[in-house]
C-alpha cells in the first residue's frame, strides 16, 4: 500500500492562528498603567522611558506617544491614577459609616497611608522624577485641593466652630505625605503611621476653632 497521499485527496486543513483582540482606547490606556506601574516597582522610575514601556507593553513606540506625549505627561498620568485610586478607596471606606471623630480620622489616615503602602516605593519616585515639572505641580495643586476640600467636609462638623482654617488642613496633608511616605521606606510601621496620623487628625480638628479665632 501506497504512503502517498492520493492526489484527489484534499490536504489537511491548517488552523488559521487566533487573532489578538485590539483594545479599545480606554483598555489601552489602562493597560499601560498598569504595565507602567509594574516597571516602576521592577525597575524603578528612572528605567521607565516611553520607548521602555512599549517594549514592555507589546506595542509600538507610537502607541506609547500618542497616549502620553512624553515621560513628564506619563509621569503625570501615574500621578493621576494613583490620586483616583486614593480617592475611590477613601469615599469607599466611608459610605461604611463613621459616626464620630476618631471613626472618621480612623478611615483617611488608613485610606491614605495603605494608598500609598499599595503603590511601596513607586508613588514617592513618581513625584520625585516630577519635582519642579510645571504639569506636576499643576496636578498637585488640583490633587492637594481636592483633598484638603474633602477632608474639610468630613472633619469641619467635628470642629468646635464646624470649620477648619487653610493652616489646619495644610498640617493635615503635610502629615500625611509625611508619615505615608515614611512607612513606605520602612522607616516606621504601617500601623505606627495609621495611628499617629489619626490621633493628628483628631488633635488638628479639635484645635481647628481655637485656631480660626
Amino acid at each position: 500500500m501506497s504512503s502517498r497521499r492520493n492526489a484527489t485527496e484534499a490536504p489537511a486543513a491548517v488552523e488559521s492562528p487566533v487573532p489578538r483582540r485590539r483594545l479599545a482606547r480606554e483598555e489601552r490606556y489602562r493597560q499601560l498603567l498598569d504595565v507602567s506601574w509594574r516597571l516602576i516597582g521592577e525597575e524603578g522610575t528612572e528605567a521607565l522611558s516611553l520607548g521602555r514601556l512599549a517594549e514592555a507593553a507589546g506595542v509600538t513606540k507610537p502607541v506609547v506617544y500618542d497616549h502620553f506625549g512624553t515621560r513628564a505627561g506619563l509621569l503625570a498620568a501615574l500621578y493621576q491614577d494613583f490620586d483616583a485610586r486614593q480617592s475611590a478607596l477613601m469615599d469607599e471606606a466611608l459610605r461604611q459609616g463613621a459616626g464620630d471623630l476618631p471613626a472618621c480620622a480612623r478611615v483617611i489616615a488608613t485610606c491614605y497611608v495603605d494608598c500609598v503602602l499599595s503603590q511601596g516605593r513607586e508613588i514617592p519616585g513618581v513625584v520625585a522624577a516630577l519635582a519642579g515639572s510645571p504639569e506636576m505641580e499643576r496636578i498637585k495643586r488640583e490633587y492637594q485641593g481636592a483633598f484638603m476640600a474633602k477632608c474639610h467636609g468630613l472633619l469641619a462638623p467635628f470642629a468646635p466652630r464646624r470649620e477648619l482654617p487653610a493652616a489646619s488642613l495644610w498640617a493635615l496633608l503635610g502629615a500625611a505625605e509625611s508619615l505615608s511616605y515614611a512607612a513606605a521606606a520602612q522607616a516606621i510601621e504601617a500601623a505606627q503611621a495609621r495611628q499617629a496620623l489619626a490621633d493628628l487628625i483628631v488633635a488638628i480638628v479639635r484645635r481647628g476653632g481655637d485656631a480660626a479665632s
